[in-house]
Order: structure tokens, then C-alpha cells, then sequence
């Protein structure tokens, strides 16, 4: 896979780069991306493939469940990097049908030890769609009740997004809006779940 790599990089020099390459040369000296998309880091939902963008369009911060933990400092310098320097007005959290990290919140692991510590920023999403479906008396088929949880997941880390004072200023001075999208891989659609252009109240 190593090889096929860097063949793919020598037919992307010769057949995309050197067609584009005022394109990239404006590139390499500066990005405008006008989209933060926080996603999740499944192979199977690759950004700019599913949105038909080009590079430079998108920032782009990936990992297990499309989580947003407000002690990753990894995430918080991408979201500040965004809002504060490349003046983003758009950030989209990208969850997906068939998550694997959402289904590892079913799962006992006695082998893993980091991913049950991450998806305890998502294990309250779960929490709500089971406490509803009790509440309810209903009862539903497995794969029906991941989907639910990966879009109650997204309505949780937008919740989450707006812990960050920062983001919340961006929000109430309008120059921030927020989104909660799922994709489908079985179509390759994309569901607008939410969008939040002013800062939810405490």
C-alpha cells in the first residue's frame, strides 16, 4: 500500500499538479478555506471526495466519532487557528451511518484502553436515545438505533462546540455558524441535521 501511495502521488505531480499549477503555486502561498469540517477519522468518509472540493476549500480536523472534547488541545488549536486567524464563518460536524466508534460504546473491550476514554464524550448521546426509547416503550431493530445515536452524537458536539468562549463570541457576533450533518454511505448523501447561527443559552 506504501508503493501504491507514492505511485498515486507521481500520477497526481504529472496529471493533476502540473495542469493546475497556478492553482497550487497561489495555494502554497496561502490558504483561504471558508469551512471548518470536524469529522469523523473512518476511511470510508473522505471530505473531499463526498463534497466534490478542492484542496484549499476545506480545514479540515478528523477523529474516532467526529468528537469534539473541549480537553483535545489538538482540536482546540485547530478551532482557534480557524476562528481567530482564517476568519472561518462555517463549521460543519460531520457524523456517519455505520460509525465504528459509536458502536464501540455497545462493546466491552478488555484490550483497549484510550478508546473507551474517548467516546466518554459521546457515551451521553447514547444515554438520551435509549432514556427516550424507554420513555416512549418502544423498541427498535439494532441498526436503527445506531443511526439514532450518530445523529444524537452530532447534536451533542455541537453542544459541545459551544463550550468554547470563543466560539460562542464568534456565534453571538454573527460571524460564526454552526452545522449537524450526517452522511449515508449507502447512498452518498449528506442529512442536515442542524444549524446554529446564534449561541444556545446556558
Amino acid at each position: 500500500m506504501i508503493t501504491t501511495l507514492l505511485d498515486g502521488n507521481r500520477r497526481f505531480v504529472t496529471d493533476v499538479f502540473a495542469r493546475e499549477r497556478d492553482y497550487f503555486a497561489d495555494l502554497a502561498k496561502m490558504q483561504r478555506p471558508t469551512v471548518l469540517w470536524i469529522g469523523c477519522s473512518d476511511s470510508r468518509v473522505p471530505v473531499n471526495t463526498i463534497t466534490q472540493t478542492r484542496a484549499g476549500e476545506i480545514f479540515v480536523h478528523r477523529n474516532v466519532a467526529n468528537i469534539v472534547a473541549t480537553n483535545d488541545w489538538n482540536l482546540s488549536a485547530v478551532l482557534e487557528f480557524s476562528i481567530n486567524h482564517l476568519q472561518i464563518p462555517d463549521i460543519v460536524v460531520c457524523g456517519h451511518y455505520g460509525c465504528g466508534g459509536i458502536a464501540a460504546m455497545d462493546e466491552t473491550s478488555h484490550d483497549d484502553r484510550y478508546i473507551p476514554i474517548w467516546l466518554n464524550n459521546a457515551y451521553k448521546a447514547k444515554e438520551r436515545v435509549d432514556e427516550k426509547l424507554a420513555g416512549l416503550h418502544m423498541e427498535i431493530d439494532s441498526e436503527h438505533r445506531m443511526k439514532l445515536i450518530v445523529e444524537e452524537n452530532v447534536r451533542l458536539q455541537l453542544e459541545h462546540l459551544q463550550e468554547y468562549p470563543f466560539v460562542r463570541s464568534a456565534m453571538q457576533e454573527e460571524k460564526l455558524s454552526i452545522h449537524g450533518w450526517v452522511y449515508d454511505m449507502s447512498t452518498g448523501d449528506i442529512r442536515v441535521l442542524q444549524k446554529n447561527t446564534v449561541a444556545c443559552r446556558d
